[in-house]
């Protein structure tokens, strides 16, 4: 007994006193931490107790995230199943991988597993050249979906996303305080929402600034950002707004390779918040995407829909946070070109 109060504990992230009340069903513990230790305990496999069998869970849910290497998506993948395990649900993890299964090969296998909703977290729906008939399928059958980072005004779902305006016009200013007179942006493909969200507020910023307009889109990658800084680098930019930390990463590797030192003669800025950023040389700053908000808010508005209680499905923007760390310092003296 001990071992198995051990490991739903741990699971459900409370104490095995915790643990102990609910299975001898105490009223003295909040209906969210009940939630999470009953799906812990259906979860592990074990046997709920003959008085505990009534309240079982609300059901499955697909959660269909991109390939994991990003550390944003393991970030998002986490608290949503958090989220999902204190309202009775329990999350079925999907990733992709570029040769893997994909999007679309998830969603009959989800289906013929009788989930009661799917979350989608930079999905195809990001891409705005894809086909979105598969979620106008799901929606028209009533199936309950929340999307995340990509809004489609086609599609009649919730739908959630960091202000990547907002998040471009920190990272500007920061820059343009710190003196930088050529500053570019590093980002992803240009059909993907982001992307071009991204691009669009930049040329804005660069217009009103009276700059030159410097931009590569690549992938978000560390490869894909190692391209593009070291094109714009050798344009003459001293300061690099990235798509996304990974891309960061790439661009300080290029400054290096040309024999530059970030932050002295290139400052570089990330994007998404990822914990590896605490940890580069020197330590990135970054815009950090508001993960826990967007995470939680994204299972509420599933669980509601589930309850039968329709939810809006116009862009919800939640709003970034700039992190300053050692990446980004005053402008050179000099032009790098």
């Amino acid at each position: 007994m001990t071992g198995r109060l051990a490991r739903i504990a741990e699971h459900a992230g409370v104490s095995e006193a915790t643990v102990s009340r609910v299975l001898n069903n105490k009223s003295n513990v909040a209906e969210e931490t009940r939630a999470a230790v009953l799906t812990s305990i259906d979860v592990l496999g074990f046997e709920r107790p003959t008085h505990l069998r009534s309240q079982m869970r609300g059901g499955p849910v697909g959660l269909i995230v991109p390939e994991l290497t990003n550390p944003v998506f393991p970030m998002f993948a986490q608290v949503i199943q958090q989220r999902l395990a204190a309202k009775g649900f329990t999350a079925v993890l999907c990733t992709q991988a570029p040769g893997g299964v994909a999007e679309d090969d998830y969603l009959p296998l989800l289906l013929a597993h009788d989930v009661c909703g799917i979350i989608f977290v930079s999905g195809k729906h990001a891409d705005s050249s894809s086909d979105v008939s598969a979620y106008q399928g799901l929606v028209a059958q009533g199936l309950p979906i929340v999307m995340i980072n990509g809004h489609r005004p086609e599609i009649d779902a919730p739908s959630l996303s960091t202000d990547e305006r907002s998040a471009v016009a920190l990272a500007f200013d920061h820059l343009a305080q710190l003196g930088h007179e050529k500053i570019g942006l590093a980002t992803g493909q240009p059909r993907y929402v982001p992307s071009f969200r991204k691009v669009a507020e930049f040329e804005r910023q660069t217009a009103a600034a009276g700059m030159e307009t410097l931009i590569e889109q690549t992938w978000f990658t560390v490869e894909g950002g190692e391209l593009a800084g070291r094109t714009l680098i050798e344009r003459g930019v001293t300061g690099i707004i990235c798509g996304s930390d990974l891309m960061a990463l790439g661009v300080m590797r290029a400054a290096t390779q040309l024999g530059l030192t970030v932050p002295t003669d290139v400052s570089v800025i990330g994007y998404d918040g990822s914990d590896i950023t605490k940890y580069t040389g020197p330590p990135l700053t970054t815009i950090r995407q508001d993960v826990s908000t967007m995470s939680a808010a994204a299972a509420d508005a599933l669980a509601e829909q589930v309850k039968g209680h329709p939810q809006p499905s116009g862009d919800a923007l939640f709003a970034p946070e700039l992190l300053v760390r050692g990446s980004t310092g005053r402008a050179p003296k000099r032009s790098l070109r």
